[in-house]
């Protein structure tokens, strides 16, 4: 399997382990849904130009656009260490999760900063832990999907006939 394949779908794991991760946490502490990622898309909306439709499809326009840009977040970094894994790059096991969940965090919390959505240094210990933890999770999956699949094989040979 091609390592940017494998890289695709362990990022498709590690997201549907930090969505389930943020869906348990919503559920046990009863917390609503970020409206980090609406807001996000509704700025960059606003910045081009680009409306997102009338006052009763925009909203929900937007909070689709956020999850799919989650969800390509995810995608990116998994295919981005499988493109890093194939060009001999290596790292630590202990460190490739860690390290893929800092980049998917980075990923969704520096554009939202950047836009003025969000101010990291105003979230708090509660806030901190809601985006870590998912994270962390996202990246460990991540890792140990990757290293679960199997290698690139190389070409065929012909069997001696």
């Amino acid at each position: 399997m091609h390592a940017i394949t494998k890289g695709l779908l362990a990022g498709a794991a590690g997201t549907t382990a930090l969505n389930i991760t943020t869906y348990g946490d919503m559920l046990i502490r009863g917390r609503p849904a970020s409206g980090t990622p609406d807001e996000v898309v509704g700025e960059l909306a606003y910045r081009t130009g680009i409306s997102p439709g009338d006052p009763k499809h925009g909203p929900n326009r937007e909070t689709a656009m956020g999850a799919l840009f989650g969800y390509a977040t995810g995608l990116a970094v998994g295919a981005a260490y499988g493109a890093m894994r194939d060009r001999g790059g290596r790292m630590p096991r202990w460190l490739a999760g860690p390290a893929l969940g800092a980049a998917a965090m980075a990923g969704s919390d520096v554009p939202a900063a950047s836009l003025g959505v969000t101010r990291p240094t105003s979230w708090g210990t509660r806030g901190w832990v809601s985006d870590i933890v998912p994270h962390l999770v996202y990246g460990a999956t991540t890792a140990m999907a990757y290293e679960a699949m199997p290698a690139r094989r190389g070409l065929l040979r012909r069997r001696a006939a």
